[in-house]
């Protein structure tokens, strides 16, 4: 007797810058409450096969397609924590940051997640201009007060393992204070602005005491950016 076999596989800014960046960014605004994100949503597979008995299938040859989700299958990486936010999207922060939100006269509220210690910052909002390289255009320009002290330090193509980042590019500098942020010396930032495969437009952008080095604020951005969708 011939045993039939079938396999199916599962399918698989500026806010001129609202945030202000004229002092680099900072505006105090109210606290909200942010979750970890529980729906990520791997995709499945199913297989079907047939046992050792001639002509008894075990399980469906045809098993219904399983819808796949955008969002990364993987946990973030060790200290850090996918969290869904109220303003509509999905990052990595580290754990145990606090979360504010400030109203903002373009798009979505800018969203700040905080260290205990206020030593950094991590800043989301919607960039109003048509593309990163425009927003950064207008922000590097004369008509974009920066605080004192400002130094560009480098500006790239922003690179990121996100495939729904489909354009974008990264700024970092340093300014000597931030407005309503702590002393913490001068002040180290990464800004990268981006746009996303369904059009929305956002930026993500790490503060950080220069004086520890640059990784740390490079890693936050990093891990937010690779861990970023919105709905």
């Amino acid at each position: 007797m011939v045993v039939a076999v079938a396999a199916a596989v599962g399918v698989a800014v500026a806010l001129v810058v609202v945030q202000t960046q004229d002092d680099g960014g900072g505006r105090a605004g109210g606290s909200a409450s942010v979750s970890p994100s529980t729906d990520s949503s791997p995709t499945s597979e199913e297989t079907a096969g047939v046992s050792g008995e001639p002509g008894e299938v075990t399980e469906d040859p045809y098993p219904s397609e399983t819808p796949t989700s955008d969002a990364p299958t993987t946990e973030p990486p060790f200290g850090y924590e996918a969290v869904e936010d109220p303003a509509g999207f999905t990052i990595a922060v580290p754990e145990g940051w606090d979360r504010e939100a400030i109203s903002s006269e373009y798009g979505m509220d800018v969203v700040n997640f905080r260290s205990s210690d206020g030593g950094q910052r991590l800043q989301v909002f919607e960039v109003a201009e048509t593309s990163a390289s425009a927003s950064f255009e207008l922000f590097l320009s004369d008509e974009t007060p920066k605080g004192s002290g400002f130094q560009q330090l480098s500006y790239d193509n922003l690179a990121t393992d996100n495939e729904e980042v489909v354009d974008g590019a990264q700024l970092e500098y340093l300014v000597d204070s931030i407005r309503g942020e702590p002393d913490v010396g001068t002040w180290h930032a990464v800004d990268a602005r981006f746009t996303l495969s369904n059009g929305g437009r956002y930026a993500i952008a790490a503060y950080g005491s220069y004086e520890d080095g640059e990784d740390d604020e490079r890693e936050l951005v990093t891990n937010a950016l690779n861990w970023f969708y919105a709905s």
